[in-house]
């Protein structure tokens, strides 16, 4: 794979199977060309602190493949719907919509730069099962096309686990999941995360870790059920969320 810019990426692959994943040669290919685009944007976008080649399949591709922990293994192979809420650079979203072509995949991110460079990204990679969204978690959740919708809701490196589940939550429809990578200490978020839950209609499950050798660094993943509709009265207007979080 040296021609194409891709001996780096065996930790990747390997990750990657010990998640049930075969990535074939036109994904690693794909893959290898985000990794590209995203250095490139990165001169002039401010997208990720990361910029070793080797450390971005790491920390950004494997990492993001890991929501599979929290999510049912049947779902893989069906044309599930997921949500990236504050998509970013595209971390979990554009890499899952790599893995799982099935998948339909809606990045949703605030800031216009990014949104740019994530349009330029699902074109120059062809997926036709991605698509950016601009807007606001607190807006976009208003929308009767959005709200309820989806079968799994996604947010990296967004917002302390409370506010996190109130910009997700919205989105998810009744039995889908919420997945939050995340690592630290995470006592203190877990047990406001748990009253945030209850109040947005989902339940919050045991702490997911993650074990790959390549990410022993602490990570887990903090899920949710959306086991009732998200009362009406959320998310709250833009920045309440963030300033009141729910919780305490």
């Amino acid at each position: 794979m040296s021609a194409s810019g891709g001996d780096d990426l065996a930790p990747l692959v390997t990750g990657a199977a010990a998640l049930g994943l075969t990535l074939d040669e036109e994904q690693l290919a794909r893959f290898i060309r985000y990794r590209a685009l995203l250095l490139d944007w990165n001169a002039r976008v401010n997208l990720t602190a990361i910029t070793d080649p080797a450390a971005i399949a790491t920390r950004h591709f494997l990492d993001s493949l890991t929501c599979l922990l929290a999510l049912p293994t049947e779902w893989r192979e069906r044309a599930i719907t997921l949500l990236d809420v504050g998509a970013g650079a595209g971390f979990p979203g554009l890499a899952l919509a790599i893995a799982l072509p099935a998948w339909r995949v809606t990045l949703l991110e605030a800031t216009g730069k990014k949104v740019r460079f994530l349009e330029a990204a699902i074109a120059d990679l062809g997926l036709p099962n991605a698509t950016a969204l601009a807007g606001r978690a607190e807006e976009a959740a208003r929308q009767p096309a959005y709200r309820g919708r989806f079968d799994a809701v996604t947010a990296r490196a967004l917002a302390a686990l409370p506010t996190l589940l109130e910009y997700c939550s919205p989105f998810a429809r009744v039995g889908g999941y919420l997945v939050a990578p995340k690592k630290g200490d995470l006592a203190e978020e877990l047990a406001r995360g748990g009253w945030a839950a209850l109040a947005l209609g989902a339940r919050l499950l045991d702490p997911i870790p993650v074990t790959l050798p390549a990410l022993a660094d602490g990570r887990v993943l903090l899920a949710a059920q959306q086991v009732r509709p998200c009362p009406p009265q959320y998310p709250r207007p833009a920045g309440a969320p963030a300033k009141r979080p729910l919780g305490g």
